[in-house]
């Protein structure tokens, strides 16, 4: 049986551009060096916007405003299942320290499908190109 994690992602906004971060090596091939956007794993007793707050703080010192949700992606891995829930997030400045990635970019909407992204983030790029602002 696989395990399943709960996660939670940023898409931050700022300056009309999203943060895109690059993973370095992982302990499987098909997530390593792969375009993510940031956020991690739900702790017991958190709610997930508390989630999100904490895992960009800790990986990356950088406070966000988290507003509403885009969109929710089941996706299946060959090692795990994981169920991603995507916010909208607003940053006050574009600087962060980069702790867990190993490069980033800040991307247009429209340069977001060119990127490598790992699988479960194709559905929020998806879900952002069929929005419009």
């Amino acid at each position: 049986m696989k395990k399943h994690y709960e996660v939670v992602a940023a898409v931050v906004c700022y300056g009309g551009k999203f943060l895109c971060m690059r993973k370095g090596a992982t302990r499987f091939d098909y997530t390593s060096h792969k375009f993510e956007f940031p956020g991690g794993k739900i702790e017991a007793g958190e709610t997930p916007q508390e989630a999100l707050r904490r895992e960009l703080l800790e990986e990356m010192d950088y406070p966000v405003t988290v507003g509403r949700k885009l969109v929710t992606v089941e996706h299946s891995y060959p090692d795990f299942d994981i169920t991603m829930t995507a916010y909208l997030c607003e940053a006050e400045s574009a600087v962060f320290t980069m702790r867990e990635h190993e490069a980033f970019l800040w991307c247009d909407r429209n340069e977001l499908p060119t990127l490598d992204w790992a699988a479960a983030d194709i559905g929020i790029v998806n879900a952002l190109l069929s929005e419009t602002k």
